[in-house]
């Protein structure tokens, strides 16, 4: 498996703490507290399904 900080890193996104909890914000993951374990996994699984909605293609509003 891969962590959110890993998958953001190959997707050339910024990983910090900082960028999670705006990045978390956007995509209205409100699990956990800002980089707990929880909040991870499920920021990771709405990286993941954006991803997919924009056809494997990272989209722009995930850039930064």
């Amino acid at each position: 498996k891969v962590s959110i900080v890993d998958l953001l890193k190959l997707l050339g996104i910024d990983s910090s703490l900082a960028a999670r909890k705006k990045l978390a914000a956007e995509l209205n993951v409100n699990a956990g507290e800002h980089g707990s374990a929880e909040q991870n996994i499920a920021l990771h699984k709405a990286v993941l399904q954006k991803l997919a909605e924009n056809g494997g293609k990272v989209p722009d509003s995930l850039k930064g």
